[in-house]
């Protein structure tokens, strides 16, 4: 830390003062920080649920870690982050197979927390010195900060990449890359390694867990109901993150076998891939889990498990949050917000091609019950459904996969 001079006792207190109004940050402050982070990001950061999450926790570690010291200590160096959420990111990185120029993000959002600090600091005083002092000192001590917090991150990333070189999860994780990648090895060699037949069918699986502080226990547990649930060969589980599993098992997992299993892991969330052969299908199942991963974060879903085949229009479809958002609302219009009962009536009935006694039997209601919810979601529709069934059973599609915050906004 570079020579440090004290700011005088008006703006100590003034810092204290500031500092407090930032340990409880507006949530469009939070968003904006998050949004500046993430776009500096990596590509394949931004796009991984685990570690645009874990951006996210580290944003508000350090935002409230500076603030506190602040608090305690106004005026004073505040040491660097090295915290559980910082460190956490840290080792995911490392696991990803990124380097520290992904920390660079961080000077990204440092501006965004310099704009938010000044506005925090304009409202604290009128006079035009102490908010100069106010200023310098205050911005001095954020750039040291996030000097100092990246720098740690960086060294225990070169201490995470040591670690991670030695190992069994080292070698299976070696192995892996190479083989979605492309590289030219063998298929024997890489199954000798791996003690993994590649020849068979294979669905891939990516499991995780959104909260970091869960049991991830559950994930190994998780990894094991999924080979059982296809034929009991035991999986291949490569560790993706602290949080995050890369699984194969042979075979296509039951459903049902899977979403009990579940039941009893709260922290786990599973995305399935196609089951394919070989090689190339190794690869293309991990692929489309990948895929359907990323499409539940996008969408901000709730939904605990789910597979390639079932959201493969609505990834398609959802490439464009915003564009799927508009073609969401153009097409069911105040449908879009009615009573679940309604848009099921509408979701089944178009499922049974149009035909009101199965679905009506499929939702366990009388026929006539579901010719009047019809009825009214006809009035809620910008166009009758006869005619436009296709399109709004797409958009009723998108509409199931994604969470309350996006319906909400539509």
């Amino acid at each position: 830390m570079p020579l440090w001079n004290p700011p005088s006792p008006r703006v100590r207190e003034l810092m204290r003062q500031g500092a407090e109004t930032a340990l409880r940050p507006r949530p469009e402050w939070l968003a904006e920080l998050d949004a500046a982070t993430l776009s500096g990001q990596a590509q394949q950061v931004a796009a991984d649920p685990v570690l645009a999450a874990g951006t996210r926790r580290t944003n508000r570690s350090n935002l409230l870690f500076w603030a506190a010291c602040n608090v305690r200590a106004p005026g004073e160096p505040v040491p660097a982050n090295d915290g559980d959420a910082p460190l956490a990111i840290a080792r995911d990185l490392v696991r990803r197979g990124l380097d520290e120029s992904a920390l660079d993000s961080y000077r990204v959002g440092q501006s965004v927390a310099v704009r938010v600090w000044t506005q925090i600091a304009c409202s604290l005083t009128t006079d035009a010195e102490e908010l100069r002092e106010l200023l310098d000192v205050s911005l001095r001590s954020i750039s040291a900060f996030v000097d100092e917090t990246v720098a740690a991150i960086a060294a225990r990333m070169h201490v995470e990449r040591g670690e991670l070189t030695r190992g069994t999860h080292a070698e299976r994780r070696e192995i892996v890359a190479l083989l979605l990648d492309g590289a030219p090895i063998t298929r024997q060699r890489a199954q000798a390694r791996l003690g993994y037949a590649l020849e068979p069918t294979h669905t891939a699986a990516v499991v995780w867990a959104d909260d970091p502080g869960a049991d991830l226990h559950q994930l190994d547990r998780a990894a094991d109901a999924l080979a059982a649930a296809a034929g009991r060969v035991p999986p291949l589980s490569v560790l993706a993150s602290a949080a995050t599993r890369w699984v194969w098992v042979h075979g296509l997992p039951d459903a049902d076998h899977v979403q009990d299993a579940l039941d009893g892991l709260p922290a786990v969330r599973i995305a399935l891939g196609s089951p394919a052969p070989g090689v190339d299908g190794f690869r293309r199942s991990h692929l489309d889990a990948l895929t359907t991963q990323r499409m539940l974060a996008r969408l901000s879903s709730a939904q605990r498990l789910a597979s390639y085949d079932e959201v493969e229009l609505v990834a398609l479809l959802t490439q464009d949050p915003e564009h799927a958002d508009r073609f969401v609302k153009r097409v069911l219009g105040d449908l879009a917000t009615a009573p679940a009962d309604i848009t099921d009536a509408v979701r089944v009935f178009i499922a049974e091609q149009c035909n009101a006694s199965r679905a009506a039997t499929r939702l366990f209601t009388h026929r006539n019950t579901l010719l009047r919810r019809l009825a009214r979601a006809d009035r809620l529709l910008p166009r009758p459904l006869t005619g436009h069934t296709l399109e709004v059973a797409a958009a009723l599609e998108v509409l199931q996969w994604r969470g309350h915050g996006a319906r909400d906004q539509s």
